[in-house]
């Protein structure tokens, strides 16, 4: 897929100058806002977008398509969709209904994931780079009059992830193998990055997939709060299982610091800003618990 694109990217750049403008911004649908606020960045006034999921205080997980979201794709010239599970009514969408010419970006592809692979690809910034690459091309290819627009907007979204990725950097240095607790594998690629260990993976994802966690799972959380064997507790702030708001307590109780993560961008906030102010939380608390 991404050969065909550098292929046809070569033959925009021979043939793009002289391409008419469209008459209508081009239509983008994003299963996730995150994604939306991407395109929104690459494509700028050309292109109009549309986001699924946009409410951060819904559980993402529990959301079901409606009738709105399949007009939403009718004319759609670019779709771009998590994959791995996460979103799987957007991939039945798509798949009931065909449109030649439309260009679907699948994530989990891009980033080389799986069935069974953690779904939140977003946490990875090398992995949301490749998204904005993907659209540079795939904008420039369906709107050649604006490709240099485009290349340019890509361009410089790889230059705007930079503090992101020098931030990681320094919290790897600071933090490299210090235990944490999380309810839910949300930040999980980050928390790779840093170089952080996840204990209680189990129960993480028990409460990921809507399943109840063991007693023992339970019971093995519990403990690495009440033994201090963790100096952070993560926890999924869109998600509200009776289970880790008891935990929550617990650690509050026990004063272990608690930050709240999010799988949905917060309005008034750019990716950009919205994994900078996660990452700044985490810094703060694991600075004050090793302190």
């Amino acid at each position: 897929m991404l050969t065909n694109r550098l292929l046809a990217a070569a033959v925009l750049a021979v043939v793009g100058s002289a391409a008419p403008a469209l008459a209508d911004p081009v239509k983008i649908v994003a299963a996730e806002n995150f994604y939306g606020d991407v395109a929104s960045q690459i494509g700028g006034a050309d292109v109009a977008v549309t986001s699924i999921l946009t409410n951060p205080d819904q559980d993402p997980h529990l959301f079901e398509a409606s009738t709105e979201t399949a007009k939403a794709l009718t004319d759609a010239k670019v779709v771009i969709v998590n994959g791995v599970d996460y979103d799987p009514w957007m991939e039945k969408l798509l798949a009931a209904n065909k449109a030649p010419g439309r260009r679907e970006i699948l994530v989990a592809a891009l980033a080389h994931r799986k069935a069974g692979d953690n779904p939140h690809l977003w946490y990875e910034p090398a992995t949301v780079k490749a998204v904005a690459a993907a659209l540079s091309v795939d904008l420039a290819i369906l709107d050649p009059a604006h490709r240099s627009d485009y290349q340019k907007a890509g361009a410089d979204f790889a230059v705007s992830l930079e503090p992101l990725e020098a931030k990681i950097a320094e919290m790897r240095k600071k933090y490299q193998g210090q235990p944490i607790a999380a309810s839910e594998p949300v930040f999980g690629y980050m928390a790779g990055l840093i170089g952080l260990k996840v204990r209680n993976e189990k129960f993480a994802l028990a409460v990921m997939n809507n399943a109840e966690p063991s007693a023992s799972e339970v019971a093995a959380f519990e403990d690495d709060l009440k033994g201090h064997k963790v100096k952070v507790m993560l926890y999924n702030a869109q998600a509200s299982e009776p289970a880790v708001q008891r935990l929550v307590e617990l650690a509050k109780a026990e004063k272990i610091p608690v930050v709240g993560v999010s799988e949905t961008e917060p309005a008034g906030a750019d990716y950009q800003q919205w994994m900078g102010s996660q990452l700044d939380a985490l810094d703060h608390a694991l600075a004050g618990a090793s302190s």
